[in-house]
């Protein structure tokens, strides 16, 4: 009887001070990092490097899942992410189109979803066609779509490279005859020819560069291992809207699971690995923190409703 008034004692105490036990730091259950694309790509890679540099820092496993949409591109992987737990046991590794797109299209996820943790890559995207195609650049797509077909393959028609090649073509006084979503976007697709022109990053073409017609490359600067291809921006006279990839957490996650996944993340990205990936590829590989990432969002949404009203007009 003693003891458990003893127990209760130190209870009432606690309460009353307001003092409560510490709670064990983050994390203490696996992580898992979610990637709403097949694997290989740079999204994909970066967050293997940050799932093991979460393991060597703090001792508990982490991994990361791939969970392609298909023609819904990352949509479906970042409603796997809203409907888990807001603990950080689930972090979504998420393009831009995931809080810029997806609070427009009705799907359940709302401006304030997501809490960004960070921005860690921009991606050499690029538009490509075959060798043999009779076109190079965008003024000379432009010429040939006039009398011919010519068919777009994307990773999905509301994300902003897709959203951006249908602005260019619309201000370049072009349509594409057709369009088709892919999970994957290669060389395989465009000699297959599934596609006229493929709209995805420099890494799945890279094999092939040699014997493709890269056209334009979308982001705010050209890509120094393309020498001689010009914007996307620059060549139609669309913003520069980039398609960026970050880390982001279901609001309500507690702010000491946002800065340890912050500090890992940098780390990652500072790191030697991450810095040749940048070096090889022509990837822009950084850290971008929770607060610049909310005004980087918050910029980027009103060029995306640039470009949408380059298409609604």
């Amino acid at each position: 009887m003693k003891k458990l008034a003893a127990i209760a004692a130190f209870s009432a105490s606690t309460v009353l001070s307001g003092a409560m036990p510490a709670l064990a730091e983050y994390p203490t259950t696996p992580v898992q990092f979610v990637v709403p694309w097949p694997p290989g790509d740079f999204e994909d890679i970066l967050t293997r490097m940050i799932a093991a540099k979460m393991e060597e820092m703090t001792g508990v496993s982490a991994s990361v899942v791939n969970k392609p949409g298909g023609g819904d591109g990352p949509f479906p992987g970042a409603l796997e992410v809203l409907n888990g737990p807001a603990d950080g046991s689930m972090v979504g590794s998420f393009v831009i189109g995931v809080p810029i797109v997806g609070p427009m299209i009705d799907i359940g996820i709302e401006e304030d979803s997501f809490t960004p943790v960070g921005i860690f890559l921009t991606y050499p995207f690029v538009l490509a066609a075959s060798g043999d195609a009779p076109y190079s650049n965008m003024a000379e797509l432009a010429a040939h779509a006039q009398d011919n077909d010519v068919v777009l393959g994307h990773f999905g028609a509301g994300l902003t490279p897709t959203k951006a090649s249908f602005a260019a073509a619309k201000k370049m006084g072009f349509e594409f005859a057709d369009d088709s979503a892919f999970d994957m976007l290669d060389c395989n697709t465009l000699s297959s020819g599934d596609a006229d022109v493929i709209n995805t990053t420099l890494a799945l073409i890279e094999p092939c560069l040699g014997e493709i017609n890269v056209l334009a490359n979308i982001g705010s600067e050209p890509i120094a291992k393309l020498s001689g291809v010009q914007t996307l921006a620059a060549q139609s006279g669309i913003n520069d809207l980039e398609l960026w990839n970050g880390l982001f957490v279901k609001k309500g996650t507690p702010q000491e699971v946002i800065d340890k996944l912050d500090e890992v993340a940098a780390a990652t990205m500072a790191s030697v690995e991450a810095q040749a990936l940048m070096a090889e590829t022509g990837a822009r590989v950084y850290w971008q923190d929770m607060a610049a990432s909310k005004q980087r969002i918050e910029t980027d949404r009103g060029k995306n409703a640039e470009l949408g009203a380059i298409l609604d007009n």
